[in-house]
C-alpha cells in the first residue's frame, strides 16, 4: 500500500460511516492509503474550509464526498478546491435519496461534481481510483486486476445458472 494519503473521505456525521465504509475498503484493497473524517457544511463551515484549502498541500489527489438530505457537503468542497471531488448521495429516510441525488448533480457551471448512485460509495472507490490510475501506475495495475475479478465472478455465475438447467 502507498504510505502517501491520496484519497480523502469526507460525511457530515460519523454514523456515515456505515456506508462510507466501503469507499475505505475499496480503496485500501485497491492500495490506496486514504483518511476519513466528520466535515460540516452547515454546523462547521470554517473548519471545512480550512480542511479543504489545506488538502492539496497535504497530498490529497481525490476527495469523495457523502451527505443526505440537502446535501450540500460535496458542493461546498468543491467550491473550495481544484481537486476532483466524487459525491455519494445517502439513502434518506424523506425521499430514499433523490433529495441527495438531485442536490449533489445540480452544480453551478464551474463547481463540478461526480455523482454516484445512492449509497454507492464503492463505486466512489473505484471512480477515484481509475483518477489516480491515469498517473499511479500501480494504482491502475490493481484496476486492471480488480476488472478481471469481475469478469470472472460474472463468468463463474453464467456456469452455475447453465448447471442448474433453467434454460429450456
Amino acid at each position: 500500500m502507498n504510505d502517501k494519503v491520496l484519497v480523502s473521505v469526507v460525511m457530515p456525521n460519523e454514523k456515515d460511516l456505515e456506508v462510507m465504509n466501503e469507499s475505505l475498503v475499496t480503496l485500501r484493497s485497491l492500495g490506496i492509503s486514504c483518511e476519513v473524517t466528520v466535515i460540516s457544511a452547515h454546523r462547521a463551515p470554517h473548519q471545512m474550509i480550512e480542511y479543504i484549502k489545506n488538502a492539496k498541500e497535504r497530498g490529497i489527489e481525490v476527495i469523495i464526498a457523502t451527505a443526505k438530505g440537502a446535501a450540500h457537503l460535496p458542493g461546498m468542497i468543491a467550491a473550495f478546491t481544484t481537486l476532483p471531488v466524487i459525491a455519494v448521495p445517502l439513502k434518506s429516510p424523506l425521499l430514499d435519496g433523490l433529495d441527495s441525488i438531485l442536490s449533489m448533480l445540480q452544480m453551478p457551471d464551474g463547481v463540478p461534481v461526480a455523482t454516484v448512485s445512492v449509497n454507492g460509495a464503492r463505486n466512489a472507490a473505484i471512480l477515484a481510483a481509475q483518477i489516480l490510475g491515469l498517473h499511479h501506475d500501480n494504482i491502475s495495475v490493481e484496476l486492471e486486476r480488480l476488472k478481471m475479478r469481475l469478469s470472472s465472478e460474472v463468468e463463474e455465475q453464467a456456469a452455475n445458472i447453465k448447471s442448474k438447467s433453467f434454460t429450456q
